[in-house]
């Protein structure tokens, strides 16, 4: 079959790291050209705009949507009404509510859609899924906290209504435990951290359990200097298991059972040609759900204020 002729929308940091590499290198797609308001890329056709770049090449036949999250909506739309597959970063939306929408349109339309919850892609997560199946929980921690000037240098609209704060960093983990663990989990206590001059917090501790009463207690902070974080802790009556790396090793007991390098995206990129093929979607919303029942009813603290 042809390569499915793509347009990447948003040229920010992630797409360079993840996003245009991966399309590169993978045949089953063809990059035919991106839309910024601020960015270019050297020997592809820029545009000003989504609607600039599918005016302009109406070949394309999927867009992969690499903008904040606030603007997502929108634009997710309009690609779906003008007939192309749709790829979201992660989150898929800054509401639960435009999600909803966009899920409802593809398959009106007949079209893929597809919600990248790419943490789920790191090589450990299904052999840990697999040894979880069936096994007596007794207890799970999550420790994921890593430096935001490291990782969101300047990236303004992360402490802004909609951007989530340390959920962009803590829903990885949220999708990940989601995929997991054997039943699903409710939220019965949040605390969140807000700098006195942001808008979204900085850090969260989050208490679940899951659906037979098993403590989940996960704990997200943008401030770790020096080593940075993504740990999952499972503890059963059969062992414990350990997620490192943001799901790149696995130990069971601390013996070392897989370690391998990450590739997310290749996976996610893999799953949306497939999606695209045979026009369907893949929208889990169970990560995106927990961190609006945090904002819900979680209790809110201030602390000193965050300079980036």
């Amino acid at each position: 079959m042809s390569p499915i002729k793509i347009g990447l929308v948003g040229v920010g940091k992630i797409a360079r790291d993840q996003h245009l590499p991966v399309i590169a290198a993978n045949p089953d797609y063809d990059l035919v050209a991106v839309a910024s308001r601020n960015a270019t890329l050297d020997g592809v056709d820029s545009y000003g705009s989504l609607d600039a770049l599918l005016d302009a090449r109406p070949e394309i036949e999927a867009v992969a949507l690499c903008t904040p999250p606030q603007g997502r909506h929108a634009l997710a739309r309009h690609a779906l009404e003008r007939g192309r597959h749709v790829l979201l970063e992660k989150p898929p939306g800054a509401t639960l509510a435009e999600v909803h929408d966009l899920v409802g349109l593809a398959k009106e339309k007949g079209l893929a859609l597809l919600a990248t919850w790419h943490s789920r892609y790191a090589p450990a997560v299904e052999p840990a899924r697999a040894w979880l199946a069936g096994r007596t929980l007794k207890s799970v921690s999550v420790s994921w906290k890593e430096d935001v000037r490291h990782w969101h240098p300047g990236q303004e609209w992360i402490w802004q209504p909609g951007g989530l704060g340390v959920f962009d960093p803590g829903i990885n983990a949220l999708s990940i435990i989601t995929h997991i663990l054997p039943r699903a989990l409710v939220l019965k206590a949040a605390t969140l951290e807000f700098p006195a001059n942001r808008q979204a917090p900085i850090a969260a501790q989050l208490d679940f359990q899951d659906l037979s009463g098993v403590p989940v207690r996960a704990e997200f902070d943008w401030r770790q200097t020096g080593p940075q974080s993504w740990d999952i802790v499972v503890e059963t009556t059969d062992g414990t298991l350990a997620l490192n790396r943001g799901g790149a090793a696995m130990s069971i007991d601390g013996v070392a059972h897989l370690e391998e390098p990450e590739a997310e995206y290749a996976n996610l990129y893999a799953l949306f040609s497939r999606l695209v093929r045979n026009r369907q979607v893949d929208v889990d919303l169970a990560p995106l759900s927990h961190v609006a029942d945090a904002f819900l009813c979680g209790h809110r603290v201030l602390v000193e204020e965050f300079h980036d």
